[in-house]
């Protein structure tokens, strides 16, 4: 099962598998669904492939992303080149049974499951298997970081591993350039379970952040939880910003979890700089 988002959430016309977009592109299937988007399985009829459309959700008016988000989301993907970014296809509008216009993003579908899907079916990685994950995760946001980008949403449902084993990073919606990364106050994007303290706060964000969320996932794949959980979204804000995760299980290499915990620092001068700086103590703990 392919999935690019949060699965649960189910939204929009279920006539929608009838359309096609720019007259080319028959959506199929809905295959995830996030707070801002909807992602389908859909058939290019140009170069006769299958690909993945990610279209605003149809309850947001169409001026909502008038920032250009998708636009964004697009441009930003498109100036990255690596085998563990989802590669993007194409961009384009359309129309509407409604006559409104919606933006829609072409990208590369991606034959997987999600890392979440793996680690609650799993129970809770190995060392071996979360290494490898994390390996190339840090080298996918190695990619991003240099080109002066912060992914602001990883988490194991951003994570998709192919049949192969390899691993793709998704979902640069809430991706932004570092010199222009801080949140407004009072918004909260991304997942609280892997949302480094900064995000919530409205503090600045930098490559640290993705850091403490790539620190988040490693815990979840080793110990089969998030760092914080809880009952309320408010508990688990609260949790992160003020609360030290509680040590991971005992079978786990001491050098391995000292370099996830220091991932997880409150204070991201506290955690690695960056993608690249975490991918270099990862392979120090093997």
């Amino acid at each position: 099962m392919t999935t690019y988002a949060e699965s649960e959430v189910h939204v929009g016309d279920p006539n929608c598998s009838e359309r096609v977009l720019g007259g080319r592109y028959r959506l199929e299937e809905r295959i995830g669904a996030g707070g801002m988007g909807e992602v389908w399985r859909a058939t290019d009829a140009v170069f006769l492939r299958t690909v993945a459309v990610k279209i605003p959700l149809p309850s947001l008016p169409s001026d909502q992303d008038s920032g250009g988000r998708f636009r964004t989301e697009a441009r930003l993907l498109a100036s990255l080149r690596h085998s563990g970014i989802v590669r993007v296809y194409d961009y384009g509008t359309d129309e509407t049974p409604e006559g409104d216009h919606r933006e829609y993003l072409v990208m590369e579908h991606i034959d997987g499951w999600a890392l979440a899907d793996h680690i609650a079916s799993a129970g809770r990685l190995g060392s071996a298997d979360t290494l490898s994950v994390l390996a190339q995760a840090a080298a996918a946001l190695q990619v991003a970081h240099r080109a002066g980008l912060v992914h602001r949403d990883v988490k194991p449902r951003n994570l998709m591993i192919q049949p192969d084993c390899r691993v793709v990073l998704v979902d640069f919606g809430l991706a932004r350039s570092i010199r222009s990364a801080e949140a407004p106050a009072g918004l909260m994007f991304g997942s609280p379970y892997y949302m480094a303290p900064e995000q919530i706060t409205a503090g600045g964000i930098s490559p640290a952040t993705d850091v403490y969320a790539l620190g988040a996932v490693a815990y979840s794949c080793l110990a089969g939880r998030a760092p914080f959980t809880g009952d309320s979204l408010t508990e688990i804000v609260q949790l992160v910003v003020r609360q030290e995760p509680a040590p991971l299980p005992d079978d786990v290499p001491v050098g391995l979890a000292a370099a996830v915990l220091r991932a997880l620092s409150k204070v991201p001068a506290a955690r690695y700089a960056d993608a690249s700086e975490f991918a270099a103590a990862l392979r120090g703990a093997r």
